[in-house]
């Protein structure tokens, strides 16, 4: 395979206590080549988040799944399922929660000096923290003295420390300020162009509209993948009537409310169910697949013989 990140046909279900099913990923193909960004778009709930776990292979012990998910880098293929050691080196998580990623006991530079040490690498705390846009003066707080920005931060710098070959960033924005969100967006252009696979999860449209940091959009709706292709086609003319609502919601494009609310996970049927918030949308109502055009796919009911 060629470097980067392949997800093909990951399925990912969740068994509660009473007997539901969460459907947290259903059917996910993706690639994410070396050199480029991919960003993972939807709404909060859609099963975007399961990705990222699927990818660092940290989901919950209970959970089943079918599919692949593999890391090409310079000299070997891994498939994350394998049990092969590839964290910190070869695949980095940006989490989305800091406040339960950083231990609460001991400083930030601390912390992130056992990042370097475990990985072996030539980067310095003062370095990194430069590198993200942080005092490294700050590195000598605790979490708790920092805002959520700064934790946030930190937990980039971590991340950044082993020089991995794919990055994933999960909701690496939040708690910033559109600066910071800003810088942070360039950072991982800049991680994309220094030859890493970064597949960029986020619900903040709006700085990817504003920015050129992303070379492809995937657009996810309970649990499903509904859209991919170049960023710019796809902000420019959307195929899938979700993609179309998702992007007429942005105050740039009249803020437009969409239709009825997100289902849950929960129990979800073998069918796309965005009919059931956009009855009219001729793309759903019954079994769908993802059809092909060009360096772009679009989910649409399946052809029948």
């Amino acid at each position: 395979m060629k470097r980067g990140l392949r997800i093909k046909s990951l399925t990912v279900r969740i068994p509660l206590p009473g007997g539901s099913v969460v459907h947290a990923a259903s059917d996910i193909d993706l690639d994410v080549p070396a050199g480029t960004v991919t960003a993972l778009v939807g709404e909060s709930g859609c099963g975007k988040s399961i990705i990222a776990t699927s990818v660092m292979n940290m989901l919950p012990p209970n959970a089943s799944r079918t599919g692949t998910v593999t890391v090409g880098t310079a000299d070997l293929e891994i498939d994350v399922f394998s049990g092969t050691a590839f964290r910190g080196r070869h695949v980095a998580l940006v989490p989305q929660s800091t406040a339960t990623h950083l231990t609460p006991v001991r400083t930030a530079r601390s912390q992130l000096q056992e990042t370097i040490d475990a990985l072996g690498s030539d980067h310095t705390c003062d370095a990194l923290a430069l590198r993200v846009g942080l005092e490294p003066s700050a590195l000598d707080c605790y979490p708790h003295e920092l805002s959520g920005g700064m934790a946030q931060r930190v937990a980039i710098a971590g991340a950044l420390a082993g020089n991995p070959s794919v990055i994933v960033a999960d909701e690496p924005t939040a708690n910033l300020d559109r600066e910071l969100t800003d810088h942070v967006m360039g950072l991982l252009r800049e991680c994309a162009d220094s030859g890493a696979a970064v597949l960029l999860i986020t619900h903040d449209l709006a700085s990817l509209t504003r920015s050129d940091v992303a070379d492809r959009l995937a657009v996810m709706y309970a649990s499903r993948i509904m859209e991919t292709g170049p960023a710019a086609l796809v902000f420019q003319d959307p195929l899938h009537d979700y993609t179309r609502d998702l992007l007429g919601a942005l105050p740039s494009r009249g803020l437009n409310p969409m239709p009825g609310s997100p289902p849950q996970l929960t129990d979800l049927p073998d069918d796309c169910v965005y009919p059931l918030r956009r009855p009219e949308s001729k793309q759903s109502g019954g079994p769908t697949e993802l059809v092909t055009l060009g360096d772009r796919t679009y989910r649409t009911l399946r052809k029948v013989g």
